[in-house]
């Protein structure tokens, strides 16, 4: 399986952990995002994680791949910047919806594969999610998500490293009674990270409209770096 077939490079869990091959090989490199590895354990996911990468899955020739992303840019919040829409505020107002925060990303997962056809988050990533846990002190799993009446509503899985939070995917309801719950979601996870000390919000790639309605901004990889690493 030669880099050229795949269009990306190799991934080692030596090179994610060399700070030289990061600064002087990887993060430099502008010409390429995506990287590939057959590596699914947790001790590779956590540091691919911690060096800024945000990893999905694909399928090569039959092998399913993680593929580690080092974005050419990042869209973070910072709460300050949190923009409220209208219809949002009159949900918070009116229905009070409550934000519950845990670390059982399984109830989470499968409502994401159910809303997502085709999805990256396969049962081969869940399990490498699952194995993370108490693996390092400086990685955690986190869930954020509403319900109502013992149903999952909106919700996300993520992780935390250091003062950041940073997203990996989500779902929302689509009955029409819960219109703008998947935003309301997001609205009310900005305020726990704020008033929890979050520095930042990572919310990864940059080409989702609703990520700037939040108020986020569009970092260049070389700034996201200076950030993420004075933050974690």
């Amino acid at each position: 399986m030669s880099q050229l077939q795949l269009g990306v490079y190799p991934l080692s869990y030596e090179e994610v952990n060399d700070p030289l091959t990061l600064r002087e090989k990887i993060y430099p490199d502008m010409r390429h995002n995506y990287y590939w590895s057959k590596d699914f354990s947790p001790e590779f996911y956590i540091a691919q994680a911690k060096a800024g990468f945000i990893a999905v899955t694909d399928v090569f020739e039959g092998h399913e791949l993680l593929l580690p992303e080092i974005q050419f840019s990042y869209t973070l919040l910072y709460f300050e910047d949190l923009h409220i829409s209208t219809k949002v505020r009159k949900i918070l107002k009116k229905h009070c919806p409550k934000l519950h925060i845990g670390t059982d990303i399984i109830p989470i997962a499968r409502k994401i594969q159910h809303y997502h056809k085709n999805c990256w988050l396969t049962d081969t990533y869940l399990q490498t999610l699952l194995a993370t846990q108490h693996n390092d002190d400086n990685f955690q799993l986190m869930t954020a998500y509403i319900e109502e009446g013992g149903e999952l509503i909106a919700g996300e899985i993520g992780y935390v490293i250091g003062n950041v939070y940073t997203s990996l995917s989500g779902f929302s309801c689509r009955q029409k009674r819960y219109c703008n719950y998947g935003t309301t979601q997001l609205v009310l996870l900005a305020h726990y990270l704020q008033t929890h000390g979050f520095a930042f919000w990572n919310l990864g790639q940059s080409y989702m409209p609703y990520k700037f309605s939040l108020g986020a901004k569009q970092y260049e990889r070389q700034k996201f770096l200076e950030l993420w690493y004075d933050n974690t």
